[in-house]
């Protein structure tokens, strides 16, 4: 407890200088504090940390353990805006998804640990795992060695400590709010005022005016009123608490004349919110200069996405699958091959935001939305062609090559495939509109959405745990604020809606040989969710209605299947039919208007 005393003194300390300062004299000046505050936290979650592994060792009760995990997460959440962004790799370890890490290039995996699995052995706690709770306690305090190393070795400039802490903002708003990692012990609302409280202390140091700190506590007193379970309103939370407290952030960072980092990620440093309809950086998605879209290269692709020539048989194009006034679906369970009898492997996915996320297909085999193109015109099923047939009668137009030409400067005297595959996917990343009656209501428009509606949004994120999947602000597996990485579930889809019987496409596991992949599938976004039925890789279910019965029951666990990978939680929702509706009532909001 001695320990435990000095380090809240000390931070009482640093927080009463923090109320008093507003501006620094120095770079240096800033760099230090800043590597004070961060040493006296990492000192507080060391400290809690070994509290932990003490209590683990002992075998205490289980109201002693969960009371030292609490603290530890708090200290975490503290801790939250820098380890995340400084450390990914050890934020992983500290407090990664208790899920096995696949690493598909290498074909291997590693086990979880950190916080998130202690979550797993204490909400319930069962003395039987006493010993893997002090193992994930002990690796927790190693795991803050790296942490530790880091603060140390780390300069900090406003910059970027300004960016982590938007970042953090951001994160709150896409992940913490909605349990992302607190689905047991239902903290989720709780530490979001913890990690804003960090926040703002760093924005103090930053020299942020008393207007914006005091945005901040008022941000943070949501978080703290007890209201009955299940009844936050995270609808209002985020359009007139998290929104306006980003957008307060960046407005004062650059009317401060404030220098910000400068190269580019998923999200453009001008963001006010995650909702702004320009937020996207879509260059970060890209892996070639030369793909970067351009009017130019938008142009050309639109051309081609709707040539009939691109097909070998010249009878098919890329909207006979993805077809505009069906969000670029098709209507259809699986689409008719090109021999015009057999079917294609899967359901035809939107191609509306396909190019903000780091996967493409259902079993995400292509890293790229140009290996995507090349993948279909390959194949004999969906266009048995290729960029070189392509590129070949596009070469045999002067106009067409002009037009290339003007598009990518750096070509020669011919077109090649990698330029028909880069034109196409330039077309593909411009499809992105936002423009649903959701981001209206982000946006600041009360009106857009119904009261039904904003029920179906609260569901969403609080008691159907379907964010904690569908991430904001693209309701798919790319999560927020990095946009890094692509996510996959294994659902245990079932071969038709309520019969118990697993679909056998094997998903990610057909070309990654691992039994975590087994039945795992890219999470999709729901933008647009109302336009493209029938629904799930197998288009078996016809309505939207059908799917949220399958996920309220428990997904394959649910129908008496076993199905030991099953990410998706085994227990029921308990959903009742109204609140189904609700749910999908808001999911027919996110259609672009």
């Amino acid at each position: 407890m001695k320990i435990r005393n000095c380090l809240l003194v000390a931070i009482a300390g640093i927080t009463s200088w923090i109320a008093c300062t507003n501006t620094h004299t120095s770079a240096a000046d800033f760099d230090k504090t800043i590597h004070q505050w961060l040493t006296i936290h990492i000192d507080s979650l060391e400290a809690g940390a070994e509290r932990l592994r003490a209590l683990a060792a002992a075998r205490a009760p289980e109201q002693e353990l969960r009371n030292a995990f609490k603290e530890c997460r708090r200290s975490f959440k503290q801790l939250e805006w820098f380890s995340v962004y400084y450390a990914p790799a050890t934020s992983r370890q500290l407090n990664g998804p208790p899920l096995p890490e696949i690493e598909v290039e290498e074909n291997k995996r590693s086990d979880p640990t950190g916080l998130q699995v202690m979550e797993e052995m204490l909400f319930p706690y069962d003395t039987a795992v006493s010993a893997d709770l002090l193992k994930e306690a002990r690796g927790l305090i190693s795991s803050l060695i790296p942490l530790r190393h880091t603060i140390e070795n780390t300069r900090f400039d406003t910059a970027h400590v300004f960016d982590a802490c938007k970042m953090e903002v951001f994160r709150t708003e896409a992940l913490g709010i909605s349990g992302f990692d607190t689905p047991l012990s239902g903290w989720g609302i709780e530490e979001t005022g913890v990690a804003l409280r960090a926040v703002k202390d760093i924005m103090a140091l930053t020299g942020a005016p008393d207007t914006l700190l005091s945005r901040f506590d008022k941000t943070i007193a949501v978080t703290e009123k007890t209201v009955p379970a299940g009844t936050f309103d995270y609808a209002a939370f985020m359009a007139e608490q998290l929104n306006p407290l980003s957008a307060a952030m960046t407005d004062w960072f650059y009317a401060a004349g404030l220098p910000p980092i400068k190269y580019p990620q998923a999200l453009k440093n001008t963001a006010r919110t995650l909702f702004d309809s320009s937020a996207f950086n879509t260059a970060y998605f890209v892996h070639n200069a030369d793909a970067i879209p351009t009017p130019q290269k938008v142009a050309l692709g639109k051309m081609l996405f709707y040539d009939n020539r691109l097909a070998g048989n010249g009878q098919r194009n890329c909207s006979s699958c993805h077809q505009p006034e069906k969000a670029f679906t098709d209507g259809l369970p699986k689409n008719v091959a090109l021999d015009g009898s057999s079917r294609v492997l899967r359901n035809t996915p939107t191609l509306l935001y396909a190019g903000l996320q780091q996967a493409q297909f259902y079993d995400m085999r292509s890293p790229t939305l140009e290996n995507q193109v090349l993948d279909v015109l390959h194949n004999e099923a969906e266009m048995h062609s290729s960029p070189e047939s392509v590129a070949s009668w596009l070469n045999s137009d002067s106009v067409l090559k002009s037009q290339f030409k003007a598009a990518f400067p750096d070509m020669q005297d011919t077109i090649l495939p990698r330029h028909v595959m880069r034109a196409i996917a330039a077309y593909i990343r411009e499809l992105h509109p936002f423009r649903s009656d959701f981001d209206r209501y982000m946006r600041g428009d009360a009106t857009a959405l119904t009261t039904t509606q904003k029920k179906g949004l609260n569901l969403f994120m609080g008691k159907a745990r379907c964010a904690t999947c569908h991430f904001m602000p693209l309701f798919n597996g790319t999560g927020a604020p990095s946009f890094a990485t692509s996510e996959s579930e294994v659902l245990g889809v079932l071969r038709s809606p309520g019969i118990a019987e697993l679909d056998p496409d094997m998903g990610r596991y057909t070309h990654t040989q691992l039994d975590e992949l087994k039945y795992a599938f890219k999470t999709p976004t729901l933008r647009n969710i109302g336009l493209t039925a029938p629904y799930m890789h197998n288009g078996a279910y016809r309505t939207l209605e059908e799917v949220m019965t399958f996920y309220n029951k428990g997904g394959a666990a649910g129908y008496g299947i076993t199905l030991p990978g099953q990410t998706l939680s085994a227990d029921s929702l308990r959903l009742s039919a109204e609140e189904m509706k609700s749910i999908v009532a808001f999911m027919e909001a996110l259609t672009d208007k």
